[in-house]
């Protein structure tokens, strides 16, 4: 097999989602946007809506067309990018509901599907999505299903944005009668007073942090394609950034940036024979790296990049990025192996 295998434990997803859910203390949804963060919008959301989600969310129209046509009429699915231009007959179709960001958003809205449910998202300091305090009426939440905004610093727990964010929250939304929701991962993990009436973890769920207490979720094996002796003083792949300084094998490995192992993991990260570490030398090319794997009796089949071994974070780490951009990355030629 030319490929390789991306392991995906929908098991360990759904109790991933359960213990956030039992520390939510208040109704508990999922976040499924990005194709479920890399790995399979439609395995991801079925296995969580039998595990009892309810409510999904999507970051835009489209995403939430694919989620209808595999869960079927039921879930409520929201779609963070609001009520845009030209969606009005899609969000009617599906029964999606748009989180409405702006004015014009609320007033387009109003005017094309002045019965359909909605959703708002408040601007409480993110500068990002969502309508400012300047724009905000109370008023405006009558009739909505959801009314929400987003932390910036969740990740990080002692951050005064947090607190600062939870305040404007408060202050926006006090006396509405609306259900609220303030907390992704990182706000559930800050504390129930930043739960609301509905929580809507997302990276947790995949394995990520700051759930530092999630179950792993991917695993990623790589074939080995060829080996070859590179004698002290040849160079390995482009711009021969790797120069050996003894003679070492180097295993040539089916996986490259367009398969999400982005470039900044040249010559720095790491994969596995077993519990043996390989590090990667030289550029991580299009479809391929290479790895030295002189320590090793034998040369493997493949070598693992994700697994017990090494998690979405400790990869990303090596890369200078995180553990996001490795799961929203990984690639379509993988072969998806589902458990």
């Amino acid at each position: 097999m030319g490929t390789g295998t991306l392991h995906i434990d929908l098991t360990a997803l759904v109790d991933n989602w359960r213990a956030l859910d039992r520390q939510s203390a208040t109704d508990t949804g999922a976040v499924v946007k990005a194709d479920g963060y890399g790995l399979g919008a439609g395995r991801v959301s079925k296995a969580l809506a039998e595990a009892g989600v309810r409510t999904f969310f999507v970051a835009t129209a489209e995403e939430a067309t694919a989620l209808r046509a595999s869960l079927g009429p039921d879930p409520v699915i929201y779609v963070f990018s609001g009520h845009m231009d030209g969606e009005t007959q899609t969000l009617s179709d599906l029964g999606a509901v748009p989180l409405l960001n702006s004015p014009e958003q609320v007033a387009r809205h109003q005017s094309q599907l002045p019965d359909h449910p909605f959703g708002l998202q408040l601007d409480t300091g993110m500068n990002r999505l969502g309508i400012e305090a300047s724009d905000w009426s109370p008023a405006m939440s009558q009739d909505a299903t959801l009314v929400m905004s987003h932390l910036a610093c969740a990740d990080e727990p002692d951050h005064p944005a947090n607190a600062a964010q939870l305040k404007a929250f408060l202050d926006m939304t006090a006396g509405i009668l609306a259900p609220r929701s303030l907390a992704a991962t990182g706000g559930i993990l800050l504390g129930p007073e930043y739960h609301f009436d509905m929580t809507r973890p997302g990276v947790g769920l995949y394995g990520g942090l700051p759930f530092a207490g999630a179950k792993p979720v991917v695993g990623l094996d790589l074939p080995v394609i060829q080996t070859r002796t590179v004698d002290p003083g040849e160079a390995v792949g482009y711009a021969q950034s790797y120069v050996a300084d003894s003679k070492r094998v180097i295993a040539t490995v089916s996986g490259g940036y367009a398969d999400g192992l982005i470039r900044a993991m040249s010559s720095t990260a790491t994969l596995y024979a077993g519990e043996t570490p390989c590090p990667l030398v030289g550029r991580v090319s299009m479809d391929l790296i290479t790895v030295d794997v002189t320590h090793l009796d034998d040369v493997p089949t493949h070598l693992s990049i994700l697994g017990p071994q090494q998690s979405v974070d400790q990869l990303a780490d090596a890369a200078g990025t995180i553990g996001y951009e490795i799961l929203t990355s990984l690639g379509h030629r993988y072969t998806r192996s589902y458990a």
